[in-house]
């Protein structure tokens, strides 16, 4: 598949030469930085040196007063107290901060607080009717909703009617009108003044504990890092504190169920990054809610008892491997049906939309994102699930699939979402409808450039600027994200020294140099890049697009390149 590559600029500009300056680092350095909005000293202080009085006072929030004077009046009264969260990472991580929070706070009401994650089979998204009616069966009088509710109207209509109270917290678009809820608290709203906007769902939540307390609350910070990772929010500002504090939290004093997941996965790593939260720890917690039921996951999050915990990591570890399979049978399954069918899915084509009713609507998500890998335009997975046809819509960089799924709602029961990730409900007989309006308002919005896969470069260097002092510098851009990625840097004139190779089935072990730079040598890496080999091994010369990593072997450390694309 043909890439394109975007680099960010020279390094030469004014603005890199007065940080570099100020910072006394070279303008390679200076580049990363501006690149990644940093303009002078103190917010390179503030982003190498993250600490926690960075926060923002949560009162900024719209609605934080009323949703605490809500909660501390309902403690006052001992009313029963719900902790409701939607069944991804994001929600049960969320549900079981607040929830742990008010045990751990107010033990002597412990009785009265209870949390409830929506059966994502017979509930479907957010709130739903049946977990209402289960809180006005039970007594409850106030719901905390965490990671959803933000369009959840008629929903809450429905409990207030029924003498419940609902504070949301959720970070998803808002509708055209606010729910009638006690407080709704959501940075997007356009009327909440709160300087940072891209907190995620469990974020919301520390907000809120922070509030009540009138603390910073350090203990929780490991789920909400593990929420921001997951639900791939920007590492950019707020959420660069939190994850960087939350990171410090899972590496030093890791939470009863968190280290019995590792020990289940045979997790050996001394310690966990970004990367580690969404590839190992992430999944795992989402399983539980793909295919059983969020609750274990929030059972496994709260546990404080070392045996119970670890009974519970290996459940839901089990459960990630079935869920491994299942992704694996579907995708298979979906690109067939893409290649056998080329009228329906021409080359030209702009989105791929594909419905199968025996689906597993638990890992539609995960092989959409598994499409674009192959086909990349905007995808949308449905299943069928309570007669109606649900499913999980992944984008490209830079498209807002969330727009362009709202354009589409008139053919829709409801949807939700952000720029690069949405759910949506639609009746079965309007899934070719939704499929052929969905292509043409794609085709008539989407920038051409946008359907060939990008990489954004931060700048050129040679092979003798990596260094280890250079290396230990980029450690320190961590944690890396959306709108921080690890640095990417392209080297140009590069040959092969006769030693590259193919390794395993397809992949590109290099032993490189550059030219006029041929006492610096340099491994590296290429997965899946097997068929680049024969150009290569003939010493043609090429540019190179790499991150660089740290590889360690039988005790000594080196540094590797991690190429991401080629071209001669």
């Amino acid at each position: 598949m043909q890439k394109r590559w975007t680099i960010l600029n020279s390094g030469n500009s004014e603005a890199v030469i007065e940080l570099a300056s100020s910072l006394n680092v070279d303008n390679t350095i200076a580049q990363m930085l501006v690149n990644r909005g940093v303009s002078n000293f103190e917010e390179a202080k503030k982003f190498f040196r993250p600490e926690l009085n960075q926060l923002h006072d949560p009162f900024l929030m719209k609605d934080m007063d009323k949703a605490v004077e809500r909660v501390k009046s309902g403690l006052e009264k001992k009313e029963k107290i719900m902790v409701y969260g939607d069944y991804d990472v994001d929600g049960t991580s969320a549900v079981a901060l607040v929830y742990s929070f008010l045990i751990a706070e107010f033990p002597q009401l412990s009785s009265q607080f209870s949390f409830y994650i929506p059966d994502r089979y017979k509930e479907g998204y957010g709130i739903s009717i049946a977990g209402i009616d289960f809180a006005k069966e039970n007594g409850i009088s106030l719901i905390i909703a965490l990671d959803c509710g933000i369009k959840a109207n008629e929903k809450i209509n429905y409990a207030n009617k029924n003498g419940i109270d609902f504070i949301i917290c959720d970070h998803h678009t808002p509708g055209e009108e606010i729910p009638e809820a006690v407080a709704v608290l959501d940075p997007k709203r356009n009327d909440c003044g709160y300087p940072y906007k891209e907190l995620s769902g469990c974020g919301i939540g520390f907000k809120l504990i922070q509030a009540i307390s009138n603390s910073t609350k350090e203990d929780y910070l490991d789920l909400v890092a593990i929420s921001i990772a997951s639900d791939i929010v920007p590492i950019t500002g707020e959420n660069r504190v939190l994850t960087y504090f939350g990171l410090k939290k899972i590496n030093s004093n890791p939470r009863k169920g968190i280290k019995a997941l590792l020990g289940a996965a045979k997790f050996k790593k001394a310690e966990l990054n970004i990367t580690d939260l969404v590839f190992v720890v992430g999944p795992r917690i989402n399983a539980a809610g793909r295919i059983e039921h969020g609750k274990k996951a929030v059972e496994l999050l709260t546990s404080e008892d070392e045996s119970v915990a670890e009974i519970a990591g290996k459940g839901i570890n089990e459960t990630n491997d079935a869920r491994r399979e299942l992704d694996k049978e579907i995708t298979t399954h979906a690109l067939s049906l893409i290649e056998r069918d080329p009228v329906n899915f021409p080359p030209g084509k702009k989105t791929t939309v594909l419905y199968h009713p025996e689906w597993h609507k638990g890992v539609i998500g995960i092989v959409a994102s598994r499409l674009i890998e192959k086909h990349y335009r905007p995808t949308i997975m449905l299943t069928q699930s309570n007669g109606l046809a649900v499913g999980s819509a992944r984008s490209v960089h830079g498209f807002d699939i969330y727009r362009a799924i709202d354009a589409c709602s008139d053919l829709l029961e409801q949807f939700g979402g952000h720029k690069y990730a949405a759910g949506l409900t639609l009746k079965t007989e309007n899934v070719e409808a939704f499929s052929q309006k969905f292509e043409k308002v794609v085709s008539e919005t989407i920038e051409p450039n946008l359907l060939i896969p990008e990489f954004i470069i931060d700048t050129e260097i040679k092979f003798s600027d990596i260094t280890p002092k250079f290396f230990r510098i980029i450690k320190q851009f961590a944690p890396f994200g959306p709108e921080n990625m690890k640095p990417v840097f392209v080297s140009h004139n590069v040959y092969d020294t006769g030693f590259s190779r193919v390794v395993g089935e397809s992949h590109l072990k290099f032993d490189i140099v550059q030219k006029n730079e041929t006492t610096v040598k340099f491994s590296g890496i290429g997965f899946g890049m097997g068929d680049f080999y024969q150009n290569i091994s003939a010493k043609k010369p090429f540019s190179l697009c790499y991150t660089i990593e740290e590889n360690e072997w039988n005790g000594k450390v080196s540094l590797e390149l991690n190429v991401k694309d080629i071209k001669f």
